[in-house]
């Protein structure tokens, strides 16, 4: 068992919350507390009722690690869905810690940084700030294929830059957006989750490579490695709750 206080100061402080800007509704850090004391980490990308009840199911006194929380959508009625995820965290003493730009960014256990690394990236470097970028060995459909694997799911590919990548920088989630960006800054290859239609036709007309491999299934490394990490320092047990969201 673990005090809940003690893990949340030092998440805070290892994830370094205060430095990077994030959304209004993304509220990161603790979110929902319980009774104060934590008997398991569990992880997930997000705080849906369904996720909310895999996690309860775990037994009392679970602290969940999400990336997305519960306030997306700013201040809201206490009814319906959101109601009884309050209810069901509440009968499972459960708390929630989330936190969004912060995990994406960090250089340990990052979704970027992490995505990057499995997909054999050299030379990996900072990028646009939070990102990832770094250099690949072989070609656009070995990197491909390697994000296939590292995610379970085949990607959606934009085939408008070379074969062979020279810089590929690596953004998580719902990045698609940000082709423009990515390529003033120097990168020929865009790993992202996903986009918008628009993202396709820009990275046509910019010649950059965008492999698109779901927003879920980007983003689950980073909200594992955190749990882990906790787990480890506390001394208690982790497990992932899977919810896949094939998008």
């Amino acid at each position: 068992m673990a005090k809940l206080a003690a893990i949340v100061s030092y998440a805070d402080h290892y994830l370094k919350i205060a430095d990077l800007e994030d959304y209004p509704g993304a509220h990161n850090g603790l979110q929902v507390e319980n009774n104060g004391a934590v008997q398991r980490v569990l992880a997930s990308v997000d705080a849906g009722l369904p996720v909310i009840k895999k996690a309860a199911a775990h037994g009392q006194g679970s602290l969940l690690v999400v990336h997305h929380g519960l306030f997306w959508s700013g201040v809201q009625r206490v009814t319906g869905p959101f109601r009884e995820k309050l209810e069901v965290m509440r009968q499972a003493d459960m708390a929630l810690y989330s936190m969004h730009l912060p995990l994406d960014a960090h250089a340990v256990v990052g979704n970027n940084v992490l995505l990057a690394k499995a997909l054999g990236l050299g030379g990996l470097k900072p990028f646009l700030g939070f990102a990832r970028a770094g250099t690949f060995s072989g070609t656009r459909a070995e990197l491909a294929r390697r994000l296939s694997k590292t995610t379970g799911r085949v990607p959606e590919v934009c085939a408008a830059g070379p074969a062979r990548p020279r810089k590929v920088a690596v953004i998580t989630g719902g990045a698609g957006d940000m082709v423009e960006k990515v390529a003033a800054a120097g990168a020929d290859t865009f790993i992202t989750g996903e986009g918008p239609q628009s993202s396709w036709l820009s990275a046509e007309e910019l010649g950059v490579n965008v492999i698109y491999g779901g927003h879920y299934a980007t983003e689950t490394l980073g909200v594992q490695a955190l749990a882990a990490h906790l787990a480890k320092k506390f001394r208690v047990p982790w497990q992932f709750v899977d919810h896949p969201v094939p998008l």
